[in-house]
C-alpha cells in the first residue's frame, strides 16, 4: 500500500504572514493616488471588514471597498489595486526555508506527496507553480473542487481516495491544529503540526491523546520521516 503525505499550502509550505497586510496596503496606497478618498488606515481597516465578511476566496474584494468610499464600483482603482496587490504578493512569495530540500528529500524515500487546502483551485495551483514546487504532488485536492472544507472528513477521504493511500498509511502536515490537523485525524490520518503557537489554542496535554507530532519548522520533517 502507498504511503501518502499531504501539506497544507499557506503557513506550511510558503509563508504568507509577511506578504498580505504589506500587499494590501501598496493596492490601498496606488488606489489613495489615484482618488479614492480615504487614508491609509481607514480603507486597510475597511478592506479587512470585507475580507472578514465576504471570505478571502472573495474575488472582487476592491469592488466592494470602492462602492463603499466612492458610492459606486471604480473600475479603474479596482484594476490598480488588483493588479498592485498582485504583483507585490508575488514579489514577496517564498517558500520557507528548507521546503525544497525536504520535498526531494521526501520523494527520494518513495512517498506520494499530495495537497489539501482550503481555497479556489487555480489559485492553489498558482502558488504551486510560482515557487516551481508543482511537480512534487502527485494530486492537489481543493475545498472548491469536493465541495468541502478542512476540517470535514469528506476532503481528507477524497485525497486519499485519489492517492489509492488508507488513514493507517497517510500523514497530514499542517500549521493549523483545528482545522489540518484534528481534521485529518478524525479522518483517521497522523497529523504533524508545523508553524504553529499552541499556546492560546490548546494546551500541549490536551494532544497526548491523539496521533500528533510537533514541529518548529518544516525543515525538521527530515529528522522524523
Amino acid at each position: 500500500m502507498e504511503k501518502a503525505i499531504f501539506f497544507d499550502i499557506d503557513g506550511t509550505l510558503l509563508d504568507t504572514s509577511s506578504f498580505a497586510e504589506l500587499a494590501r496596503r501598496a493596492a490601498i496606497d496606488v488606489m489613495i493616488e489615484n482618488g479614492l478618498p480615504s487614508t491609509q488606515d481607514e480603507a486597510y481597516e475597511l478592506l479587512k471588514e470585507i475580507i472578514a465578511e465576504k471570505g478571502s476566496n472573495y474575488n472582487k474584494h476592491f469592488n466592494v471597498l470602492t462602492k463603499r468610499m466612492c458610492g459606486e464600483e471604480s473600475n479603474l482603482l479596482i484594476a490598480l489595486g488588483m493588479v498592485t496587490y498582485h504583483n507585490v504578493k508575488f514579489a514577496l512569495l517564498r517558500p520557507f526555508p528548507k521546503t525544497m530540500d525536504v520535498l526531494v528529500y521526501l520523494k527520494n524515500k518513495g512517498y506520494k506527496l499530495g495537497v489539501i487546502s482550503n481555497g479556489i483551485t487555480i489559485k492553489q495551483w498558482e502558488k504551486l507553480v510560482r515557487l516551481d514546487i508543482h511537480y512534487f504532488f502527485d494530486e492537489v485536492i481543493t475545498s472548491e473542487e469536493v465541495g468541502s472544507e478542512k476540517p470535514e472528513k469528506k476532503i481528507f477521504e477524497e485525497a486519499m481516495n485519489r492517492m489509492k493511500c488508507t488513514p493507517e498509511n497517510s500523514l497530514m502536515i499542517g500549521n493549523k491544529l483545528g482545522i489540518d490537523i484534528m481534521g485529518a485525524v478524525y479522518a483517521g490520518m497522523s497529523g504533524i503540526l508545523v508553524n504553529s503557537d499552541l499556546d492560546d489554542i490548546i494546551s500541549m496535554k490536551a494532544l497526548e491523546n491523539f496521533d500528533i507530532e510537533i514541529i518548529e519548522t518544516i525543515g525538521d520533517l527530515s529528522k522524523i520521516l
